[in-house]
């Protein structure tokens, strides 16, 4: 390493130099300056003979510089961060300076001051000094940005090379202290291969990226906000960065995206974890008219500790309802949520209730001191192993606690019913679809009854029931318990094996802040008696998902292992039944399902003939009445195929 590369190294491995270095720096520049000048006029004879003499007189000269730097700050910045700010105090400061040691002179003549005695020198001294000093911090940063970047930064691409691309580069290139270098951009335009942006070449995605970035030795790429729906979509693109070890970094799902326009910092970009990457297209809703529904009404959510429930109530409490009533079972999460409440919306009166939906009484004093106008239902047990192995759970707490739920709703006037669903009850083929297929039937036919039949049902108000009940449903939801992602990261951290059931299995997956939009947007266009479908993009495959987590995650020997169709379980999920068409609504993301109608009695007779079944625990008789009840409810890899 060479002496100058070793000046550097210890100057920029310095928080600052110290300001007395500065002001050194600045002493010198007059006096050389100042030499410079009378050379100019009287030449280099006459600064041999009165070299001490002028040196004396520019010590003085520096006293009148020295108050004018006081004022302007000029040696309190730090040289690498100097700014066209920092060199016009600098500029202002000189010209100070000049002006009062001109203004001395004039006062206190004095014949022994050989250099003032003639004023143009000290106009050269000004322009002369002002641009060696403004060159010197201009140097000094130029250097830091060039050889410290180089050295010691991260070098990065940026996906993107428009508004989002630069955006992103202007926000890194004005950080202080800088920690990134840009290397250059890439397009998913091939009209800019080859262009320049900001002094850095641009390339097309169609080029051999991961190999362009190991020639600049750069490890991250940042993908623009505006392109991250693009970006997912590019799989060979991915796969190759991730294969190559190359860092990917972009913005995380939030509430508010980002609107192309507003300020953007890199430091809003997160290295990628899988559900970033994952295809699919951004979902857009009116939340301006979900607000105007939910606003000043009592909200009441069932399952508010769970995936989906929370994020209801984290939605929900955006648009200051007049009361939040949630009720689960699990006290820890509900504690959770609570102090979540206090702390964000403090001024929302919220009721946190530890009950199971199932206690009838309970529930009804709920009901009755509360009286929401919208219920969200979001409570059930949902994991398909674990209601194979105790469909009698799944009966009395996914149907009755629904039943208790949704009887209430109509009887204190609760103006609508929000159910959440599941793929999995079209053409189920596990306990936990059943169960849900048949909550579908009994709040379909209860709002057939309320159009039909009202006065048969009971109203605490002696007013005709008005509730409108409708049904959502919806795949797996990204991040939610249970989910095979957790697991998988789980299983990677511990060294594998990762467990995939089939390597054919595939899956649709949604966030779960987009999943719960839907659910409100739907809940609000709803009229009663719909379900209403959404669609979950395209479908993944678990094992390429599984292999893709591995390679993200830089594992070398984890395998995947293959271990066979759980109980229950589909290769595929299925969102309307054989029977069944669609009808689009005015969001896209949104159908209706055409579906059988069912009368409200028999609903009725079929859950109090199901439930009695239940208390009896005898899995086989509880299950050969499910598949009575819902004729395509065929099992697979399961024991109770037996029945079918």
């Amino acid at each position: 390493m060479n002496i100058f590369s070793r000046i550097a190294n210890w100057y920029f491995s310095r928080n600052a130099l110290p300001y007395w270095c500065i002001l050194l720096i600045d002493y010198l520049i007059i006096i050389f300056c100042g030499y410079f000048a009378y050379y100019l006029f009287k030449g280099g004879y006459e600064v041999t003979i009165h070299f001490w003499t002028i040196f004396r007189d520019l010590c003085i000269l520096l006293i009148p510089y020295t108050i004018a730097f006081r004022i302007f700050h000029t040696y309190s910045g730090i040289f690498r961060y100097s700014s066209f700010v920092d060199l016009g105090r600098l500029f202002l400061a000189m010209i100070l300076g000049s002006v009062i040691a001109y203004t001395g002179y004039q006062l206190f003549p004095n014949k022994n001051n050989i250099f003032l005695e003639h004023h143009p020198r000290l106009i050269l001294l000004l322009l002369f000094a002002t641009f060696i000093m403004s060159a010197v911090r201009i140097i000094v940063k130029t250097m830091y940005d060039t050889l410290r970047t180089d050295n010691y930064n991260k070098r990065i691409f940026i996906y993107g090379a428009l508004d989002g691309g630069i955006s992103l580069a202007k926000s890194i290139r004005n950080e202080t202290p800088n920690r990134y270098t840009i290397k250059g951009f890439i397009s998913s335009d091939n009209k800019m291969k080859g262009k320049w942006l900001m002094g850095l070449p641009v390339y097309s995605e169609e080029e051999d990226i991961p190999e362009l970035m190991r020639k600049q030795n750069a490890t991250t790429l940042m993908v623009s906000p505006l392109q991250t729906t693009h970006f997912r979509e590019q799989e060979a693109l991915i796969n190759a960065l991730i294969d190559a070890n190359i860092k990917i970094m972009m913005m995380p799902y939030t509430e508010e995206e980002w609107d192309g326009k507003s300020d953007l910092r890199y430091n809003q970009l997160h290295e990628v974890d899988i559900e970033d990457l994952l295809p699919r297209d951004k979902i857009e809703v009116n939340m301006q008219a979900i607000g105007e529904h939910l606003n000043g009404n009592r909200i009441l959510i069932t399952g508010a500790a769970g995936s989906i429930g929370s994020e209801m109530v984290r939605q929900v409490a955006r648009f200051a309802p007049k009361e939040l009533i949630l009720i689960d079972q699990a006290e820890t999460p509900m504690h959770d949520i609570r102090r979540m409440m206090q702390g964000n919306h403090p001024n929302i009166p919220c009721h946190t209730i530890v009950a199971s939906i199932t206690n009838q009484t309970f529930m009804e004093d709920i009901f009755r001191r509360h009286k929401p106008d919208y219920v969200f239902h979001a409570a059930a047990y949902k994991h398909v192993p674990m209601m194979e192995d105790n469909p009698a759970m799944a009966v009395q707490n996914n149907i009755y606690g629904t039943r208790v739920i949704a009887d209430l709703a109509v009887k204190y006037g609760t103006k609508k019913f929000v159910m959440i669903s599941t793929d999995k009850a079209v053409n189920p083929t596990n306990v936990m679809g059943c169960s849900k297929r048949i909550c579908e039937i009994y709040c379909q036919s209860l709002n057939k009854a309320i159009s039909t039949s009202p006065h048969t049902l009971p109203q605490a108000n002696g007013n005709l029931p008005c509730t409108q009940f409708v049904t959502t449903r919806f795949g797996n939801v990204l991040g939610s318990n249970g989910s095979v992602i957790p697991l998988f990261k789980e299983q990677i951290t511990k060294g594998g094996p990762i467990t995939v059931t089939h390597p054919d299995i595939i899956r649709y997956f949604m966030l779960i802040p987009e999943a719960c939009k839907l659910v409100l947007e739907a809940g609000t266009m709803g009229k009663g008696g719909e379900i209403f479908v959404f669609d979950m993009g395209k479908p993944v495959r678990i094992a390429d998902l599984a292999q893709r987590m591995i390679n993200l995650s830089g594992a070398k020997n984890c395998k995947i292992q293959y271990t066979g169709l759980r109980d229950g379980e589909k290769l595929y999920e299925e969102v309307l039944n054989d029977a069944e068409q669609t009808l689009p609504t005015t969001h896209p993301k949104i159908m209706i399902a055409k579906v059988r109608e069912y009368d409200y009695e028999l609903a009725c007779q079929n859950e109090e003939r199901l439930l009695k079944a239940s208390h009896t625990y005898d899995d086989l008789g509880i299950v050969k009445i499910m598949k009575e009840i819902v004729p395509e409810y065929k099992s697979q890899h399961s024991k109770y195929e037996a029945l079918d």
